[in-house]
């Protein structure tokens, strides 16, 4: 089990970045602004900070439970994630239809095929504050995404089943995009993800 992933931006800006875990590394998409210190809606960064991961949504009819000690819940095609900052609901979980505006977590392509929820902005949930920022999967035509961290299918499976309860994602400004080789660190699959 490891206790930290690391994610660490190319620069500032940059919407690609490196996903560490334990002794291994992941290339990561990040949003479409980079990484932010001061996350709002609707900014397309990516958050700066500590997260807990609470727990793994999947969709059970396009893939098997992930390997993981995190929790796990199936996406239904009523699942959504309120995005309205003066709605009562504002990030949380909500049940589709539902009248605010909102995320549909059952969707068509297969960036929310796996979706970790992650703490930000939960307690206390500061309105404008950013809702909605999963780790979730990216797809080979992905550039960056809303603000989110998003890995291929095949990296997912490798961190969460070094995922547990304890597990925490720490989101840092820079680092060097491709660690020096080491005998403790692979990277895998340094393309965009």
């Amino acid at each position: 089990m490891v206790t930290r992933l690391h994610v660490h931006a190319i620069s500032p800006r940059a919407r690609l970045g490196l996903l560490q875990a334990g002794g291994l590394a992941f290339p990561c998409l990040l949003g479409r602004s980079g990484t932010k210190a001061d996350k709002r809606e609707g900014d397309g960064a990516t958050p700066r900070g500590l997260w807990r991961l609470c727990r793994v949504l999947f969709r059970r009819d396009r893939i098997a439970p992930p390997a993981t000690a995190l929790p796990l819940k199936v996406i239904a095609r009523h699942d959504g994630w309120c995005d309205a900052p003066l709605d009562r609901n504002y990030n949380r979980p909500v049940r589709l239809p539902y009248p605010a505006s909102h995320e549909e977590l059952w969707r068509a392509d297969h960036l929310y095929d796996v979706v970790v929820v992650l703490d930000h902005n939960a307690r206390p949930r500061r309105r404008g504050g950013g809702s909605a920022v999963f780790f979730h999967l990216s797809s080979p035509e992905s550039v960056a995404t809303a603000g989110c961290i998003a890995v291929a299918l095949s990296h997912m499976r490798i961190i969460l089943a070094l995922c547990g309860p304890s597990t925490r994602l720490a989101v840092g400004a820079t680092g060097r995009a491709v660690p020096r080789k080491s005998p403790n660190r692979r990277v895998h699959g340094w393309r965009r993800p």
